[in-house]
């Protein structure tokens, strides 16, 4: 391994993407570890963090971590005995091409700021006998828990991933709300821009919805679109909800059902005590025995498999938390089907 070396882009270099440049000095690092390195802020320019599409300037500074010799393939990171038998046991379909998991609320997918424990890593405990391990094809928030897809061979996962982009997947949440959103179906249309957190590092960084009429006009605004669907309530407090992210953004469905006055119950980012629920007055937490955690799981997941053609369909049995919050409100997870919005439309 190499140790920590800085580079200045030379004259000519200048308008290049970072991922080409680096490419261009270090041929042997693939693309997919210079994204890695980009999302852990490893690879820096001029100090700050960048992405791989960022065009550089000559004279910049590019900070580079420590890579391997070419040739050298790089370390395996030891996992534990227990979190190996963790992340095994997490497994709900596995086969040549394809592993899903039933990812634990509180465990990240990726490795970032502070997080040194996530699915990224663990996942060197699953090659069940293959010689790479498998690979991530689309992410998950910390505290949510469900279905998370990864593959186990380059080009499956390059297909998945296209099949992700190109919204060929169907991906259904299960949310516990604060309220009861009205009407009972309908679709959320709020654009979101990223909004600065407090601190150094950016702590508090959160998700700021905008007026669909404004999102063309507020910069790196994005369009954002989730369904939704109530399938049960208890009164006007809190409501069983199924959510599908037809697009894919950060904390899209949090966002989304805050901003309608329904916040995720647990929810201290977006509906925290000053979240008031409309017309309600309830807020993300319901206090008593109702756990402070986030009520939200990735459910269901359908897709065509990219070996075999066929459909594949994953299904993830709720979280702790969420299984007793639902026994205490007498919801039960058989009552409803599995894509209510068939059911429903």
């Amino acid at each position: 391994m190499t140790g920590v070396q800085t580079l200045t882009v030379a004259p000519g270099e200048g308008e290049q993407r970072l991922d080409r440049w680096f490419r261009r000095h270090f041929p042997h690092v693939p693309r997919t570890r210079i994204e890695k390195m980009c999302r852990k802020g490893e690879i820096r320019v001029d100090g700050g963090r960048v992405k791989p599409a960022t065009r550089l300037e000559e004279g910049q500074q590019v900070r580079i971590p420590p890579l391997p010799a070419p040739g050298e393939a790089p370390p395996r990171a030891a996992v534990g005995e227990a979190d190996a038998a963790m992340i095994r046991a997490c497994v709900l379909y596995r086969d040549d091409n394809i592993i899903a998991l039933n990812k634990p609320p509180g465990l990240a997918t990726q490795g970032g700021s502070g997080q040194t424990r996530h699915v990224d890593g663990l996942a060197e405990a699953l090659r069940f006998g293959l010689e790479d391990k498998p690979r991530l094809v689309h992410r998950l928030d910390r505290d949510t828990s469900g279905v998370l897809l990864l593959a186990r061979t380059r080009a499956v996962a390059h297909a998945l991933t296209a099949a992700f982009r190109a919204r060929e997947t169907r991906k259904i949440y299960w949310a516990a709300v604060a309220g009861v959103p009205s009407p009972a179906m309908g679709t959320i249309r709020f654009g979101l821009v990223k909004a600065p957190g407090h601190g150094a590092g950016g702590e508090g960084e959160k998700m700021r919805c905008i007026h669909p009429d404004k999102v063309d006009k507020t910069p790196d605004a994005k369009r954002a679109v989730t369904d939704y669907a109530v399938l049960s309530s208890l009164g006007k407090r809190v409501s069983w909800c199924a959510l599908v992210p037809v697009t894919g953004r950060t904390h899209q469905l949090r966002a989304h059902m805050a901003e309608i006055g329904h916040p995720v119950i647990g929810d201290g980012k977006y509906g925290g005590s000053g979240q008031v629920n409309e017309g309600e007055g309830w807020g993300a937490q319901l206090g008593g025995e109702v756990s402070r955690k986030l009520h939200l799981h990735a459910r269901h997941l359908r897709l065509t498999h990219p070996v075999t053609g066929k459909v594949l369909t994953v299904t993830a049995p709720l979280p702790e938390h969420m299984k007793r919050t639902w026994d205490m409100l007498g919801w039960a997870e058989n009552d409803v089907p599995a894509d209510p919005f068939e059911d429903l439309a």
